[in-house]
């Protein structure tokens, strides 16, 4: 297990990799309660998404910490579901098992462009400034996720977004675990996270907000859904918009992730480059193939690995024990759902508070490097998505170079990537 994943050269052991892995659980266990969900709007079984969710997310999870030894789970995409079920399903009125052979379909194209490295060469080209950008913007975008989830921030008709009732016993139990992780790494003291959230949820009990009903219970069937893709009625249906959003959806969503958790890993190279990049994306691809086979919406990574990577996880191992545990998760419903969301989103919180430090790097001294970088970073939170975030950064730094009389500095990639970006803009 050294030799494979190379523990002691990346500064880490198991025991840390098994705290990490079970961080990153903890934080993306609630895919495994809110993803069956937005399925079943679909028309989609519950029971069986639950399962598909399961073991697309354990499934993905092994590909990425064999193929590519990085600490980075993947399980079915928040968005990209609710895409897959209110615009597809619901809003065209195109049948789930087409809209599952469309991901698979989109899965495919991924596969290939990865294997071809023509993925590899999109990422490569990305600037770091808009890497740094992109790296503290999902940080903000976590962090806006945990401030609502904790109950600080809730919706506002006039201002968009307010405080919320502070007084409410989950949000200050959530405040009271985000100060317990700070204070908890402030004194070096090992797994600060998921300590945090193990508080914070059993401090629920006597309020009654944390539920505990059990430990065990048999999965339900996954025959409603597996291999029950229609791959010829998606061909059929010319649905290539359909095709075409998951895969830039994926790809924007994906190249964030991998950008963001690397780098807060300490694992990007000086000139800004992601080792193993080529196999990482591969495992990506894959996933996104073998869930839809399964019958859940595209598998991606998991920006919420950045919770496991603060708590130490630097391989592959991380990952893998991610993937045991959505397996066990099979058999312990009861009890990974009552981990409630206030729970976890002090994590997300104090991750955010970390990525944050990415803007450090940036050139400041130089508008058409620091400009993109900023709009990259704000965009993200404000229109709650990651891929709509880095593709107004692409189209920013684009522009500001030309209109600069510095367009050689903009690669072929971001070129690209800012062209298909203006393409989805438009097309909305």
């Amino acid at each position: 297990m050294e030799r494979f994943f190379g523990l002691a050269e990346r500064g880490t052991s198991i025991r840390t990799e098994v705290l990490a892995g079970a961080t990153t659980f903890l934080t993306m266990v609630y895919i495994v309660v809110v993803n069956p969900g937005i399925m079943a709007a679909a028309g989609i079984d519950h029971g069986a998404a639950f399962v598909a969710t399961c073991l697309a997310a354990a499934i993905g999870s092994v590909l990425m910490g064999l193929l590519a030894n990085l600490p980075i789970a993947l399980a079915p995409g928040m968005g990209l579901n609710a895409y897959f079920a209110f615009a597809v399903v619901l809003g065209m009125g195109i049948s789930w098992q087409v809209a599952l052979g469309a991901v698979f379909l989109s899965g495919l194209l991924f596969l290939a462009v990865s294997l071809l490295r023509i993925r590899e060469w999109l990422i490569g080209g990305i600037p770091l400034s808009l890497k740094l950008g992109i790296a503290a913007g999902i940080g903000f975008f976590l962090g806006l996720i945990g401030l609502k989830s904790m109950g600080l921030v809730v919706a506002h008709p006039a201002t968009l977004v307010g405080l919320g009732k502070v007084t409410e016993p989950a949000t200050l139990l959530g405040v009271f675990g985000f100060l317990l992780i700070a204070v908890l790494t402030a004194r070096r003291v090992p797994g600060a996270i998921v300590l945090g959230i193990l508080v914070t949820a059993a401090l629920g009990l006597p309020f009654g907000l944390t539920k505990f009903e059990g430990v065990v219970s048999l999965p339900p069937s996954l025959a409603p859904t597996f291999l029950q893709l229609d791959i010829a009625g998606a061909l059929a249906l010319g649905v290539g918009a359909v095709v075409f959003t998951f895969f830039l959806v994926d790809l924007l969503d994906n190249t964030g992730t991998l950008i963001a958790t690397t780098h807060r890993a300490g694992l990007m190279r000086p000139d800004g480059s992601v080792p193993r990049l080529g196999r990482a994306l591969i495992a990506d691809s894959g996933g996104a193939v073998i869930g839809a086979a399964l019958g859940t919406s595209t598998t991606v990574s998991y920006i919420e690995s950045a919770a496991g990577i603060q708590a130490g996880g630097r391989t592959g191992l991380t990952a893998l024990v991610v993937a045991a545990l959505f397996l066990a998760m099979l058999f312990l419903a009861p009890l990974a759902t009552a981990i409630p969301g206030f729970a976890t989103a002090p994590a997300l919180l104090f991750v955010a508070c970390l990525m944050a430090q990415a803007l450090r790097d940036v050139a400041w001294e130089e508008p058409t490097e620091y400009v993109p970088a900023v709009i990259t970073t704000l965009a993200m939170p404000l229109t709650f998505s990651i891929a709509t975030g880095i593709g107004l950064g692409f189209i920013t730094f684009a522009v500001l170079k030309t209109a600069s009389g510095r367009a050689g500095e903009v690669s072929g990639a971001v070129w690209l990537l800012a062209a298909l970006c203006a393409v989805k803009f438009a097309l909305g």
